[in-house]
């Protein structure tokens, strides 16, 4: 019987149609939300076996029923606890803890593995149930960074898997592996785990509540350690398998968040608000508050990125509410509003407060540009120097491309403009061959700078041309396209983007103090701008630097 026809039963007398067999059926044909409907309307005629609560509790949470989803699954595990089924009992309260681990409900979590540790106890003999209870350990072990335990218990978890033929264990326990593998920087193994594990998910071998979970859990892992292209083919056939399936709700949000971040990157910028907005509402729905802060934080990048920074500002702080950290997004939002002490002081609060070396990798490259931005070349050398030996370490393209953004940006605003453009020419070419023209933009522009520098004026031009963020709709950036292809040639005199803004300022009557104030700078990094100024100028006052500026039409 066809969805159509169900929905005709539906409508029609209850009790002429057999709600029960409706329910399995729509079960069996993956129809979540009419499965739930029928099952709940034979549950209220009378309690339902409990292979059918079992249904009725996958149901449940496959539509984003999350309350009705754990009071289904309780009802199952006490119904296997009256039939002296300790092992299925000890399954559904490992069940119950894992999702109350996922909404962040610790203690009770705790209590609910505690149990299912005790029924087990009261078995004489080895059972699968007992590889399902190591999984929690792998998480632990993995938040805490004691790697050998967590590969250890995950490895522990495989073998229970293929002694007892559990698909679900294995290909779980195996991409937590690969998933420890990649936290210890051994990429190709890692990733050989992880793929090895999608197999058994696209393969259609999987139920479907391991199938999303593992979709979700590789494409965060590849996410972490840039690995742009297996995010975007995992996301794709996430999104394959969620179309398969229109009445499905909890992994549809979760593979939105995720599309999201993929349109983001390859710069298509509006149909990333589009399924970033829509995964709120699924993943809202469904009671996913972590996922739905990813949702609120990818919007907020759109909206940076676009120049609406009210918008962005506000989506960071839903993003927040939801328990998720707005960095670096909202540090360099500030840095947009030229708010350089408030990026600063947040871009150092939340490295210092983050030692999982993972984590930092998303934090790093914003470390370095705003470092710049506050003339901290050390310390923006340090965090170069970091990203670098991450880069190295995973070997991914965007992660190299990152890299030699970094290091080009601190070589130019060390002076070093030649070996500058040597790693920004790298960068560029990375950034293409993933198809991120926004971040291949933004290295054009720094390319740009260093050519510039070198004296080549109709290389700058080319470069600066070559930035797409007009067709992105980048208006932040491209104001400043604008301003710097106005300059010619005679009018940089060596000058950095710095010293113009400087120099135009000290051409307005502005006093150093009123100049560290507006640019919210160190008087003493100020004081030493206007040196250079003068220095590369060859003037000896002020006076004379602001009648240069005038007769260049720098003012």
């Amino acid at each position: 019987m066809g969805s159509s026809d169900r929905q005709q039963c539906n409508s029609g007398s209850l009790e002429e149609t057999d709600q029960l067999a409706l329910g399995r059926e729509a079960y069996e044909e993956r129809a979540w939300g009419d499965a739930y409907r029928f099952l709940s309307h034979a549950d209220e005629t009378a309690p339902l076996a409990v292979d059918d609560l079992e249904r009725l509790a996958m149901s449940a949470y496959l539509t984003g029923r999350d309350e009705e989803y754990l009071r289904a699954l309780e009802r199952t595990h006490h119904a296997y606890l009256d039939a002296g089924e300790y092992h299925r009992a000890a399954r559904c309260a490992f069940w119950l803890g894992l999702r109350l681990v996922f909404r962040g409900e610790m203690a009770p979590a705790t209590g609910w593995f505690g149990r299912a540790h005790r029924l087990l106890e009261r078995e004489p003999h080895d059972c699968v149930e007992q590889g399902y209870l190591m999984l929690p350990h792998v998480e632990q072990n993995l938040a805490a960074g004691n790697l050998e335990a967590a590969y250890a218990a995950a490895s522990g978890a495989v073998e229970i898997g293929e002694r007892f033929a559990d698909a679900d264990l294995v290909a779980c326990a195996r991409h937590l592996q690969g998933r420890v593998l990649l936290r210890q920087r051994r990429t190709t193994e890692g990733f050989a785990l992880l793929d090895e594990a999608m197999v058994s998910v696209t393969a259609g071998e999987l139920s479907p509540l391991l199938t999303g979970l593992i979709y979700c859990s590789v494409i965060e892992a590849c996410q972490q350690v840039h690995a742009l292209g297996r995010a975007r083919e995992w996301t794709s056939a996430l999104g394959r398998w969620c179309s398969e399936q229109p009445q499905l709700i909890s992994f549809s949000g979760t593979c939105l968040m995720h599309r999201a971040e993929i349109k983001r990157l390859s710069g298509a910028w509006q149909d990333a608000i589009d399924e970033a907005q829509h995964a709120v509402e699924r993943l809202t729905q469904s009671n996913n508050r972590k996922d739905t802060a990813g949702a609120w934080y990818q919007l907020a990048e759109v909206h940076r990125l676009r120049g609406d920074f009210e918008a962005a500002e506000q989506a960071y702080r839903s993003a927040s509410q939801y328990g998720f950290e707005p960095q670096p997004g909202l540090a360099l939002l500030r840095l947009a509003e030229r708010h350089i002490d408030a990026a600063v002081a947040a871009i150092r609060r939340v490295m210092a407060a983050t030692t999982d070396q993972v984590k930092r990798i998303r934090l790093l490259p914003a470390h370095v540009e705003i470092m710049l931005a506050a003339d901290d070349i050390e310390e923006a050398r340090r965090a170069c120097h970091e990203l670098a030996d991450v880069a190295e370490s995973y070997g991914t393209e965007p992660l190299r491309a990152l890299a030699a953004h970094a290091r080009g940006a601190v070589e130019l605003a060390e002076g070093e403009a030649q070996a500058a453009a040597i790693c920004l020419r790298r960068a560029i070419e990375e950034w293409q061959q993933v198809d991120a023209p926004y971040e291949a933009a933004r290295v054009r522009v720094i390319m740009g700078l260093a050519c510039r520098a070198l004296g080549d004026q109709d290389g700058a031009t080319l470069e600066l041309q070559a930035a797409v963020f007009q067709q992105l709709g980048a208006t932040p950036d491209v104001s400043r396209i604008d301003a710097l292809l106005d300059m010619r040639s005679e009018e940089a005199s060596g000058l950095s983007a710095r010293e113009l803004q400087v120099l135009r300022l000290i051409a307005s009557g502005k006093t150093n103090k009123e100049i560290a104030n507006e640019l919210h700078l160190s008087g003493k990094t100020v004081d030493r701008h206007a040196s250079n100024i003068f220095n590369k100028l060859d003037v000896p006052t002020r006076t004379a630097a602001t009648a240069w500026a005038y007769e260049h039409r720098l003012v």
